[in-house]
């Protein structure tokens, strides 16, 4: 059961502070789209979409043409082939 007296009503992590990291995070663009999907509906759809990488923000468009695979059955298959381009890891800020 929880404490109710407890006054820590600060968030746990401040937002705000900090430099802007340029683009959107992959999850946020894989969850616009539904799944199923092949990869030129993807590239048609979100193509213009630019990503969050370790080495600094990319177009969807260019990840997916170093990508082999033409269909993805679900989410997380389309996420391990992006993380199979760019990488996993911290990403640069300006």
């Amino acid at each position: 059961m929880a404490d109710e007296d407890t006054e820590d009503d600060a968030p746990a992590v401040e937002l705000g502070a900090g430099e802007t990291v340029e683009g959107a995070p992959l999850a946020q663009v894989a969850s616009r789209l539904t799944w199923p999907q092949e990869k030129s509906l993807i590239e048609r759809k979100e193509g213009d979409a630019v990503v969050r990488t370790p080495d600094g923000p990319q177009t969807l468009a260019d990840i997916l043409a170093e990508i082999d695979v033409t269909y993805f059955d679900k989410r997380q298959t389309f996420m391990d082939a992006v993380h199979d381009v760019v990488g996993a890891g911290p990403v640069q800020t300006e």
